[in-house]
Parts: C-alpha cells; structure tokens; sequence
C-alpha cells in the first residue's frame, strides 16, 4: 500500500468518525468511496464494513452503558432478522441488473438502482420530520421500534445504508443525547456483527485483484479503525454540550443530503 492511501484513509476515517458521533450515521458512507479509491469495489465494501464494526465496538465500550435495553432489543432483534431478507432481496435485483445510468461524454456520472431510489425516498421523508417546525415536536411511541428495525435491517441488507433509518426513529423516541447515542452504537454493532459475518467469506473469496490481496490491506483497515478511534475520542469530549435538538437538526439535513444522493445516483 502507498502511503497517500494512509493518509487519505485515515485523515477521512477520523473527520468521519468524529463528526458522525452525534448523528449516529454516516461513516461507512463517507468511508467507501474513500476506500474505493485504493481498493476494487468489493473489497473496500468489507474494508469499510470492518472499519465501520470497530469503531462500533470502540463508541460501545465508550458509551454502551447508556444504551436504552428496551430500545436496543425492540429495535435491534428485528433489524438483524430483516437485515438477511435485505440481503436476500439485494441478491435478486443484482440477478435482474435494472438501473438508470446517466453518462456524459461516455464518463458515467449517476446510476440510479431500485434499492437505491426506495432507500433515498425513505429517508427524505424521515429527513422532514427533524426539519419542518410542524414535525418537529411529534415522536414515535416505542411500540413502533419494531417496525423501526425491520425497515432499518431490510435497507441495511439491501444497500448498505441502515444507519440514517436507524437514527431516524431513535432520534423520535424520548432519548437523551447519552441514549441516543450509546443505544445507536450497541444496535449498529449488532448489526455490523451480523454483515461482517458474511462479509468476511466475500473477503477470503475475493482472491487477488493486481497487487491487492485480502491480506495485504489489513494494515489499512487498521489504520483507518484507529484514526476512527481518535474521531470518536474527540466527539466524546464535546457529547454533554451537544442537545438532543441539535443531533435532530443533524440528522435530518444529513438524511436529507444522503437521500438525495442516493436518488440522483450519486452515492
């Protein structure tokens, strides 16, 4: 590996990490097309899963104790289970290869998947309720968690980004910014133990690409969970002069921005 991909890999993995703390996602988002940059593509999906679990495990040990366990199994159980018929569903649009492609001058610009598309409308729609005044004070009974975790683990399973779900409805459910954040960790590392499981067998399987083996990018993966360390250190000192007001307005520009990413082909 060259050492620009070092510092490219950790400068982002700890920006990522440390401004992400408070919204509960988007650091596998910001990290894959970081890792695509050095990596082929299925390669930097399980390098950024892998940096995305142990920065999980590391906000866990941090501020796990927070978490809300009536939160955590409601919301939790069901995303793991919905995250494999994500997976399922995943396999099958892959087989089918439907796509709209945007492409100038022959250079791609945008390609627009049904996973995609559903995953970006969804979270515009949560993104409103965090941005518009009159959304604003409404909050989702916890008896809605479940339905929370299914929509979270199927899209998690589908594309990858299960996060924004994930702290859309945590960020309506009467937490404070401890709970909110502690309970998103332990639930995001559940989930992350489940994929990474599966993930690993396509690491092994991915063989040689070139140079790059799945046993020479070790050492990036571990740069770029220690720099995500150091992001979440520093997030940690500020947590108690953040509100939960301010991680709502976070959330929701963020889903908003990643929604409209994902719908333009983008991201």
């Amino acid at each position: 590996m060259e050492l620009m991909s070092f510092i490219v890999v950790t400068v982002a993995a700890f920006l990522a990490a440390g401004l992400t703390m408070y919204s509960g996602f988007g650091l596998g988002t910001l990290m894959l097309p970081v890792f695509a940059l050095f990596l082929p593509v299925e390669m930097a999906v399980v390098a950024t899963a892998l940096v995305h679990g142990a920065n999980n495990v590391f906000k866990v040990s941090l501020l796990g104790r927070h978490a809300d366990l009536e939160v955590v199994l409601k919301f939790g159980l069901t995303a793991i289970v919905a995250a494999v018929f994500g997976a399922m569903a995943l396999a099958y649009l892959v087989r089918l290869d439907v796509s709209l492609n945007l492409n100038v001058n022959d250079i791609p610009v945008s390609r627009v998947t049904p996973e995609k598309a559903a995953v970006g409308l969804l979270m515009i729609f949560f993104a409103l309720f965090d941005l518009l005044p009159v959304f604003r004070k409404m909050e989702f009974k916890r008896r809605w968690l479940p339905l929370g975790g299914l929509l979270s683990g199927f899209f998690g399973g589908l594309s990858g980004h299960q996060g924004a779900l994930r702290s859309a409805f945590l960020a309506k459910s009467g937490l404070g910014t401890d709970q909110f954040v502690g309970s998103n960790a332990v639930i995001g590392f559940l989930v992350d133990l489940t994929r990474i499981t599966v993930y690993l067998g396509l690491f092994v399987a991915a063989g040689v690409h070139g140079d790059v083996t799945y046993e020479n990018i070790w050492p990036l993966v571990i740069a770029g969970s220690l720099a995500a360390f150091c992001g979440v250190l520093l997030g940690k000192r500020y947590l108690h002069k953040v509100t939960m007001r301010s991680v709502r307005t976070l959330v929701g520009i963020l889903l908003f921005a990643v929604g409209l990413a994902l719908l333009l082909g983008v991201l």
